[in-house]
């Protein structure tokens, strides 16, 4: 058989996947959908949220050992290096990396408080890079690696109110392409999926007339699901998807649309 032709490569064993923002809404489903595909999955978020951290165990339950919980702070860089030596002690190397947590500090440029831009940035951008900069050098060297950041469809488009939300979202997606050009021949693919307004909680905060205009703005006609979003992901980090790399993924209902 041609060389060229040869299927890719299959780990034997399960490959090891690190969830950030792993319990909520749309973390909760990714971390899901991975293990369904065969990875053991930690997700990764802080831990004082108690109340939610147990409801997440019970959501995840019947994964049994596939999926587990790790706390960490995604906007500190030494408690990312921790979390990340404490996981592979514990499991072995990272194969995966899902980005998936964020936060909103909505308020127009005029009466926004720079804590409100620097609380964000911390978790939404630092957090990329804290740790990206982790599971890198790890997965370089292995030859194998799977980076999935999470951006948003205002990040290309903008929305009133989050200047501070839209230039992180962006910046996700060039951070993106500039490390999956660092990390091509090494057998590390680093991508973005983008998603547009969805069923969460954080969408389900916006009164019943927004969230109307919006779906009514939707060409699908409806808001997406956790699922749509959680099997681009898993789609990007399978073991034969080597040859998609930089590449953002929208998942918006058709909500924006370019070439």
């Amino acid at each position: 058989m041609n060389a060229s032709l040869a299927s890719p490569a299959i780990s034997p064993v399960p490959r090891l996947a690190l969830v950030t923002g792993g319990i909520g809404g749309l973390g909760t489903e990714i971390c899901r959908h991975l293990a369904l595909a065969g990875r053991r999955v930690i997700a990764v978020d802080l831990g004082q949220r108690a109340e939610r951290v147990n409801a997440f165990r019970h959501e995840v339950a019947a994964f049994g050992d596939a999926i587990g919980f790790e706390s960490a702070d995604v906007s500190d860089f030494d408690s990312c290096a921790e979390l990340v030596a404490r996981v592979e002690q514990a499991h072995g190397g990272i194969d995966i990396l899902v980005n998936a947590a964020g936060i909103t500090r909505d308020a127009s440029l005029r009466k926004m408080e720079p804590r409100q831009w620097h609380e964000l940035m911390r978790v939404n951008l630092d957090g990329v890079f804290n740790t990206c900069r982790q599971v890198i050098e790890g997965m370089s060297t292995r030859g194998f690696g799977r980076i999935v950041n999470l951006s948003s469809v205002n990040g290309q488009t903008g929305q009133f109110g989050q200047t501070n939300y839209a230039a992180a979202k962006a910046g996700v997606h060039a951070f993106g392409m500039a490390l999956a050009r660092e990390s091509a021949r090494k057998g590390v693919t680093v991508n973005t999926v983008s998603p547009g307004y969805c069923d969460t909680p954080m969408v389900a905060a916006v009164s019943a007339e927004i969230r109307q205009r919006i779906v009514e703005d939707i060409p699908v006609g409806r808001l997406g699901s956790p699922a749509d979003i959680a099997r681009a992901v898993a789609f990007l980090t399978a073991d034969d998807a080597g040859y998609i790399t930089g590449a953002n993924l929208p998942v918006n209902g058709g909500y924006f649309m370019s070439f």
